[in-house]
C-alpha cells in the first residue's frame, strides 16, 4: 500500500512538473524577441516597446547586436523570432550565400546611403587618384556604386544593378581607388580616405547627420533598400509578428521617425 501511495505521489509530481513546463513555454511563446542593430532599429523598437506594445497585446524583447552579420544566423537558429536591420537585396544575397530561407515581411524605413568626406566639400573636388571607401557586403557595395554613378563620379556598364561590383565600372575619369570596408567601420575610417559611402545607420552612430553632412544622398522614391522586419517562413503569418508590423507601419512610429531623425531616416511609403 505504501509503495502504491509513493508511486501515486511521484506521478502527480511529474504531471505537475509537465504542466508547469507547458505553462512556461506558453508564456515564452507570447514574448516576441526581435534582434536589431542599435541605430535606428533598436531605438525604433524600444519606442514601440515603451509606448505601444502593451496596449497591442505584445510583450516585446529587443536584443541589440553590434555586428549585423550575426542577426540572420541568430534568427535562423531560433534565438530570435524576427530581426530588423536589413533590406531585401541584402536578405536575398544572405539567403543565397547561406542556404537559409528567411523571409522579408514588411518595410519600415529607409536609411539613405550617403557620401561623406572630411577633405572635400563637394564631389567635384575629389582629386585624381582619390580613395573612396565603400561598404564591403555585396548588396551595399552595388548600392554605393550606383550612388556614385548617379552623381557623376563614375559610370556603370549597362545592366549593372543590385549585384554591381568594381568590375562593372565603365568609366572612372578621376582614376578613383575603391576601398571596400566593413560597413560598421566606415565612419571611424573617414579621416583615412578622401571620401566614404556610409550606410545611414552607421552614419548616425558615427555622429554624422545624413540630411546635413552628406555630399550626396540617396533618394527615397522607388528605392528598393527599405529596411524591414524579417522572420522565418513558418512565422511569417504569426499574429504577434503581424501586430508588430502594424505598429511599425502605423502613424505613431512614422511620427517618431520623422521627429527624431529629421530626414536622416525616412519612414517607408
Amino acid at each position: 500500500m505504501l509503495r502504491k501511495i509513493t508511486v501515486a505521489i511521484a506521478s502527480a509530481g511529474l504531471l505537475f512538473g509537465l504542466a508547469a513546463c507547458g505553462s512556461g513555454n506558453a508564456e515564452s511563446d507570447d514574448e516576441l524577441t526581435v534582434g536589431a542593430t542599435s541605430v535606428p532599429h533598436a531605438e525604433v523598437l524600444t519606442y514601440v516597446k515603451d509606448n505601444l506594445a502593451e496596449k497591442a497585446g505584445i510583450t516585446l524583447d529587443v536584443k541589440e547586436f553590434s555586428n549585423y552579420e550575426q542577426l540572420n544566423p541568430a534568427l535562423n537558429d531560433g534565438q530570435l523570432d524576427a530581426n530588423y536591420f536589413q533590406h531585401k537585396p541584402y536578405l536575398t544575397e544572405s539567403n543565397q550565400k547561406t542556404g537559409q530561407k528567411l523571409e522579408f515581411v514588411a518595410g519600415v524605413h529607409l536609411e539613405p546611403l550617403g557620401v561623406y568626406s572630411r577633405k572635400v566639400e563637394n564631389l567635384a573636388e575629389l582629386k585624381q587618384g582619390a580613395t573612396v571607401a565603400l561598404p564591403s557586403d555585396p548588396s551595399n557595395l552595388a548600392r554605393a556604386l550606383k550612388l556614385l554613378a548617379d552623381n557623376g563620379v563614375v559610370t556603370l556598364k549597362p545592366g549593372a544593378g543590385e549585384t554591381a561590383t568594381e568590375k562593372d565600372v565603365a568609366s572612372n575619369p578621376k582614376d578613383i581607388t575603391f576601398k571596400p570596408t566593413d560597413a560598421a567601420a566606415l565612419p571611424r575610417q573617414l579621416d583615412d580616405v578622401d571620401a566614404s559611402v556610409i550606410n545611414g545607420n552607421y552614419a548616425l552612430e558615427g555622429k554624422l547627420n545624413p540630411a546635413k553632412d552628406a555630399l550626396a544622398l540617396e533618394k527615397a522614391e522607388g528605392n528598393p533598400y527599405v529596411n524591414g522586419i524579417v522572420t522565418k517562413a513558418d512565422k511569417k503569418d504569426d499574429p504577434q509578428i503581424k501586430k508588430l508590423v502594424e505598429l511599425l507601419q502605423g502613424p505613431e512610429v512614422k511620427k517618431f521617425i520623422t521627429d527624431k531623425y529629421q530626414g536622416s531616416v525616412l519612414p517607408a511609403a
